[in-house]
């Protein structure tokens, strides 16, 4: 039965998927790169498993990326440690890197770092992603926490509910009296939608459900991958879409959009996922996170 992991070839591991490379590893943990190769190799005979897919850039496999998840939350404890010892190199500041959806970026998230405490000395790192998404780099172990749309914990994270992020489904005011004129079920099969990117259905979820399932979204798509961008291109008229609320309505106000459904806004809920170490670092996030949350999303 395997008692415990060698740090050493875990750190190892770490530094192969960082790097991309056996040889790239080797020149940035100042050794042969034959010396990691044995390290992962014995780690692998270790575990049972197969650690990484030999590719150009070296991937894990799933067995892979709990490890490297590990690595990193060793290397994240090793540093506050450190610093609450005071022998973190000279007050370095602590790095934290969190995975956020890009209209919580664009709208309620940015307030979050200036709520942290200066003196608590931390730099972001900011994983754009989609919401949908973000629990993957989770998984793999390329942020410390995220901004999610799932309730369902990451294994060796934890999980809160922040709040309901409003949509709101518009059009500039001239595309709407010109394209919407048929019912609406019928219009939005047709006319031309604004979506994020090729991975965003979120439209054609909306259009689905108007149709009992039956189609989705037009096929005439703007593709526009910027929150500010997606919400100037409807304006604009380039198409319909889904809107964040908070920057649907200085538009809504200035007449710039008009609502296409009113009764039909998607509200989408986000929750809080972060690993379950004992950082102090991740706890101040965490409290700013919630604070912030609470003020701009609903209940």
């Amino acid at each position: 039965m395997m008692t415990d992991l060698p740090l050493d070839q875990v750190r190892t591991l770490l530094a192969v998927v960082d790097e991309g490379t056996f040889d790239a590893a080797a020149a940035a943990l100042h050794v042969t790169p034959s010396a990691v190769s044995q390290r992962v190799k014995a780690l692998e005979q270790r575990t049972g498993r197969v650690l990484l897919l030999r590719t150009k850039p070296v991937r894990p496999t799933e067995s892979g990326e709990v490890l490297v998840r590990l690595a990193r939350q060793v290397a994240r404890l090793e540093h506050d440690a450190y610093a609450e010892l005071g022998l973190s190199g000279g007050g370095e500041p602590t790095r934290v890197s969190v995975a956020v959806n890009a209209d919580s970026l664009a709208t309620w998230f940015l307030p979050v770092l200036t709520r942290v405490p200066r003196q608590a000395r931390l730099c972001f790192e900011l994983r754009r992603e989609d919401e949908d998404h973000t629990a993957a780099l989770l998984r793999e172990g390329v942020v410390m926490a995220a901004v999610t749309s799932s309730p369902d914990a990451v294994p060796g994270c934890s999980v809160r509910p922040l709040g309901r992020m409003r949509y709101l489904p518009v059009a500039a005011p001239d595309f709407a009296a010109r394209r919407l004129r048929a019912p609406l079920a019928q219009a939005l099969t047709e006319v031309p939608v604004v979506v994020f990117d090729r991975r965003d259905d979120f439209q054609d979820g909306f259009v689905r459900r108007l149709t009992a399932g039956r189609r989705g979204a037009s096929a005439l798509r703007q593709y526009v991958p910027t929150s500010e961008g997606f919400a100037e291109a409807v304006a604009a008229g380039l198409g319909w879409g889904l809107v964040p609320e908070a920057q649907a309505e200085p538009l809504l106000r200035d007449g710039r959009l008009v609502g296409i459904a009113p009764d039909r806004a998607v509200d989408v809920p986000l929750y809080w996922q972060q690993w379950k170490l004992d950082s102090p670092a991740l706890a101040l996030v965490a409290q700013a996170v919630t604070a912030v949350a609470a003020e701009a999303l609903r209940a």
